[in-house]
């Protein structure tokens, strides 16, 4: 990719439209709206456009900065949020009964390899890997929600829970995701882990 283009990078709307029903729910529509309106969000984007990453990012930043104490479960919220809209308007649902129906050991690879295929969505200009399991593994270099931060513990709490939301639902009901390493507190990638054992 050349030089800038995380400048031109898109990620889907559910990044930003799923933390508004979240942060609604668990600091009030009066905080969400003092998030979102300084960085052109109130009132919300078409939910059928990308959105430039940059702008995706800030808001996810704004959100750990402004309410530190609400922010995890507002983004496991909106990932879960997520996963079902990937869920009902993303994934055929002969395609979801077919996972459901299968073994977690063959139906794992399927729904990982879509992931891959559609990984740009939600990744915008990081690059996403997997290696299969159990536990499956995902490594995403250069997340763009989180590029230029650094914590003590990871961070990519949305990313997660879109990946729990998926696997619990069309693997394993007990499919459990965890991040294990994150760039932001000096791994070289964010690393997620999807194990059902």
């Amino acid at each position: 990719m050349p030089d800038g283009s995380h400048l031109t990078g898109r990620i889907g709307p559910n990044a930003v439209l799923q933390l508004a029903p979240a942060m609604d729910r668990i600091a009030g529509e009066a905080a969400r709206r003092a998030l979102f309106a300084p960085l052109g969000f109130d009132p919300l984007p078409d939910a059928t456009a990308m959105i430039d990453e940059t702008r995706v990012a800030a808001l996810h930043q704004a959100l750990r900065r402004n309410h530190p104490d609400a922010a995890r479960a507002i983004a496991i919220a909106a990932g879960r949020g997520t996963g079902d809209y990937i869920l009902a308007h993303r994934i055929p649902h002969a395609a979801q009964a077919l996972l459901r129906a299968l073994p977690a050991r063959l139906a794992a690879p399927i729904l990982t390899r879509a992931i891959l295929a559609h990984g740009w969505t939600f990744c915008g200009t990081g690059t996403l890997a997997a290696r299969s399991g159990p536990p499956v593994v995902f490594t995403l270099s250069d997340n763009p929600i989180i590029r230029g931060e650094m914590a003590p513990a990871p961070l990519c709490h949305w990313h997660a829970a879109v990946f729990e939301r998926l696997y619990s639902r069309l693997v394993p009901p007990k499919a459990r995701a965890r991040e294990t390493a994150c760039h932001a507190t000096g791994a070289p990638a964010c690393r997620f882990e999807i194990d059902w054992r």
